[in-house]
């Protein structure tokens, strides 16, 4: 059941995440002052209230607005030393900052299917 709830929350999860995405939201969700961080996590909690009770999927949403703000993912990634974001052509810290983003939304989501199973 949990792992049914993780398998298919993260799937929705990365539909909203990366086909439902537009500019609009990508530049602004960081600031908790505008809409767009908002509307992009009630997306996410909308979609997850096909597999997760409402309070799970308010819990995802939540945790989503604020995993976006970017500043858990730079925290994480300066305590542990990872690759920091740079410039040129091809910016592996950047990279790592996209990834280590989807790994806190799923790590979430594969709390939220752990509890509720």
């Amino acid at each position: 059941m949990s792992a049914d709830l993780l398998v298919w929350g993260a799937v929705l999860h990365l539909m909203v995440d990366w086909l439902g995405q537009n500019e609009w939201v990508a530049v602004n969700k960081p600031n908790l002052r505008h809409p767009a961080g908002w509307v992009h996590a009630g997306m996410h909690g909308a979609v997850q209230l096909l597999l997760f009770p409402w309070w799970a999927a308010l819990g995802i949403g939540l945790a989503h607005l604020l995993i976006d703000t970017r500043r858990p993912v730079a925290w994480w990634s300066t305590f542990i030393r990872q690759t920091q974001p740079g410039g040129g052509g091809f910016d592996l810290g950047a990279d790592v900052r996209i990834w280590a983003d989807q790994v806190w939304h799923i790590g979430v989501i594969a709390i939220a299917a752990l509890l509720v199973a």
